[in-house]
C-alpha cells in the first residue's frame, strides 16, 4: 500500500491543487491558445493512429504471412525504431530537408534543381512520430498474427472467401485488442512528446505545460493544463474498455499453431518486401544515416571528458532505475498473491497507471509536494538548529529516479506478469506442501523461472529511461545531465549537427538490448 500511495502522489497532488484555482494567465490561455493546444493534440493523435496503424499492421501481417526477400531480417529490424526517441528522429529529418541539407546536396550532385521540402509542420511531425512509434503496433499485432488460428483461415477459404476478405473479416477483428493496445501506447507517447513538438513549433498540451511553468512562471496554470491532459488520457482508456465491452477474443489452444507462410510470385514478394521495409527505412535507416554523417563532421568537438561524464551519468541513472523498478514491480506482482486481502489485488492496478500519465504531469505532481516538504524541513532546521540546509529532497537524483520508477512501473510489470502466468501454480503449492515458505519457494523456484521476464523488464525500463526527456528536463539536478537533455540542448541552441553524438549514444544503448531481447524471446 505504501508503494501504491507513492505512485499515486502526482495525481493526488494535481487533484488537490486544482481546488486552489488557476494562475493569472489562465483566462488568457482559455481565450487565445487552449483551442490550439486541443486541436493540435487531437490532430497529432488522429494522424499518428492512422499512420502507425497502417505501418504496424501491414508490416506485421506481411512478415508473418508471406515468404519475402529479407523476411527474417525485417522481423527484428522493424522493432529497431523503438530505440529512436521521436525528438531525435525529428532533429534528423529537420536537418535532412533544411536549406543546404543532405536532400538538397543529393539533388545538386545528380544535376537536379535544389528543392526545399518543409517538414517542420503538423504533417511532418505526424510522419516523424509515426515512424518512431509504429513498432508498438507492429509488436502487438505480430504476436497475434504469428499464432493466429490457421483453421479459421482454412474454414473461411472453404466458404469461398479470398485472402483479402479473410484478413479483413476474420484476422483483423480477432487481432483488435492487441492492435488497439499498441495504438493506446502510441497515443500515450504522442501526448508525452515535448522535444519534437517544441522543435517543430507545434503547440500541444505538453508544450503548453512547459510554457506555463517556465516562461510564465505559473505552476497553478501548468497544473490546470496537466489536469485537462489527465482527463483526456483516462477518457481514452475508458472509451477503449467501454467499446471492447464483454467481447471475447480467445482462440482454442489446439488450433493456435504458428501461421504457415505463403509463397507468392517474385514480383509480388518484392512488392510486399518493399511495403514492409518503408517503416523501418523512415523510422531508423534514414535518421541514423543522417546522424552518422553529422557525427563524422562534429565528433572532434563533442567527444571530450565532459561528454563522457554525461554518458556515464545517463547509464548509471538508467541502470539504477531499471533495478529499482523491477524490484518494486515484483513486490506489486507477488504481495497480492501471498495476501488474501481483495483490496490489495484491486488497488495494485493503481501502481501501473504511471505510463498512462505524461512525463511532464508526473514531474509537476512530484515537484510540488517535495518543494513543500523541503520548505518545512528548512523551517524546522532554522528554528531548532539555526541552520539553513537548503533543498534536501528536491533537485536531487533520488527525486528523478523516483519519478522514473512511477513512469515506467507498468513497463516492468507487464513482462513480469506475462512470465509469471506461464509458471504453474502447482509448483509453488508442491514446494509449500514440502515445508518451504512463500519466500523460499519464490527464491528457489519462481525467481529462476522468471529470468526471461526479469531481463525483459529491465531492458525495457533501461531503454525508456535513457530516452525520457520531458520528465528529466523538469526534475534533473543542476549538476547532473543526461544524453537526452544534452541532445535537446544542442538542438535548442541551433547546434543540430552537434546533437548527433549524444543521439547516436542513446540509439546504441537502445538497439543492443533490443537485439539481445529479441534473441532471448526467440530462444
Amino acid at each position: 500500500m505504501i508503494i501504491i500511495i507513492f505512485v499515486a502522489i502526482p495525481v493526488i497532488t494535481i487533484a488537490i491543487k486544482l481546488l486552489m484555482g488557476p494562475g493569472e494567465s489562465w483566462g488568457h490561455i482559455v481565450d487565445n491558445v487552449l483551442l490550439d493546444y486541443s486541436l493540435n493534440t487531437l490532430y497529432l493523435c488522429v494522424g499518428c493512429i492512422i499512420l502507425t496503424g497502417f505501418f504496424g499492421v501491414s508490416s506485421a501481417w506481411i512478415v508473418s504471412r508471406y515468404h519475402i526477400p529479407l523476411g527474417k531480417t525485417l522481423e527484428w529490424t522493424l522493432i529497431l525504431p523503438l530505440a529512436m526517441p521521436s525528438y531525435i528522429t525529428a532533429y534528423a529529418y529537420a536537418g535532412l530537408f533544411d536549406y543546404g541539407g543532405t536532400f538538397q546536396c543529393i539533388l545538386e550532385s545528380i544535376g537536379l534543381p535544389a528543392a526545399k521540402l518543409n517538414v517542420m509542420n503538423m504533417y511532418g511531425l505526424i510522419v516523424v512520430l509515426s515512424a518512431s512509434l509504429f513498432p508498438y503496433v507492429y509488436v502487438s499485432a505480430r504476436a497475434v498474427f504469428l499464432y493466429q488460428s490457421n483453421r479459421l483461415i482454412e474454414a473461411s477459404k472453404m466458404l469461398g472467401a479470398g485472402e483479402t476478405r479473410t484478413f479483413f473479416t476474420i484476422i483483423l477483428p480477432i487481432a483488435r485488442p492487441a492492435i488497439v493496445g499498441g495504438l493506446i501506447l502510441v497515443i500515450m507517447e504522442v501526448l508525452n512528446d515535448y522535444g519534437a513538438a517544441k522543435y517543430y513549433g507545434i503547440s500541444t498540451f505538453t508544450t503548453g505545460i512547459f510554457r506555463s511553468w517556465f516562461s510564465l512562471a505559473e505552476p497553478a496554470t501548468a497544473i490546470y493544463l496537466s489536469a485537462l491532459l489527465l482527463v483526456v488520457v483516462f477518457l481514452l482508456l475508458y472509451l477503449e474498455r467501454k467499446q471492447r465491452g464483454s467481447k471475447g477474443y480467445a482462440t482454442l489452444t489446439k488450433s493456435a499453431v504458428q501461421l504457415p507462410k505463403l509463397k507468392v510470385s517474385k514480383s509480388r514478394a518484392f512488392l510486399l518486401s518493399s511495403i514492409a521495409s518503408i517503416p523501418v527505412i523512415l523510422g531508423f535507416v534514414i535518421p541514423v544515416g543522417q546522424l552518422c554523417y553529422w557525427a563524422v563532421l562534429t565528433y572532434a568537438e563533442v567527444l571530450n571528458a565532459s561528454f563522457l561524464k554525461i554518458a556515464l551519468q545517463s547509464l548509471g541513472i538508467a541502470v539504477i532505475t531499471g533495478i529499482i523498478t523491477v524490484f518494486f514491480a515484483l513486490l506489486i506482482l507477488y504481495i497480492p498473491k501471498w495476501n488474501r486481502l481483495k483490496i490489495l489485488k484491486k488497488s495494485s492496478r493503481i501502481a501501473i497507471l504511471g505510463y498512462a500519465i505524461p512525463g511532464a504531469v508526473i514531474a509537476i505532481g512530484i515537484m510540488i509536494p517535495t518543494l513543500a516538504l523541503d520548505k518545512w524541513l528548512i523551517k524546522i532546521s532554522s528554528q531548532l538548529l539555526h541552520i539553513d540546509p537548503g533543498l534536501l529532497i528536491n533537485g536531487t537524483i533520488f527525486i528523478l529516479i523516483y519519478a522514473y520508477v512511477i513512469r515506467f512501473m507498468a513497463v516492468a510489470f507487464n513482462p513480469l506478469k506475462g512470465s509469471s502466468i506461464k509458471i504453474s501454480e502447482g509448483l509453488a503449492e508442491s514446494s509449500q506442501l514440502l515445508g518451504a515458505g512463500k519466500l523460499k519457494t519464490f527464491f528457489k523456484i519462481e525467481l529462476p523461472l522468471l529470468k526471461t521476464g526479469l531481463f525483459s523488464a529491465f531492458i525495457l525500463v533501461f531503454v525508456d529511461a535513457m530516452k525520457e526527456l520531458p520528465l528529466t528536463l523538469i526534475l534533473k539536478p543542476y549538476d547532473v545531465n543526461t544524453l537526452a537533455v544534452k541532445a535537446y540542448e544542442f538542438a535548442s541552441d541551433e547546434l543540430i549537427l552537434e546533437s548527433s553524438i549524444p543521439s547516436l549514444c542513446i540509439i546504441a544503448t537502445g538497439v543492443i538490448p533490443i537485439i539481445v531481447l529479441n534473441r532471448l524471446i526467440l530462444k
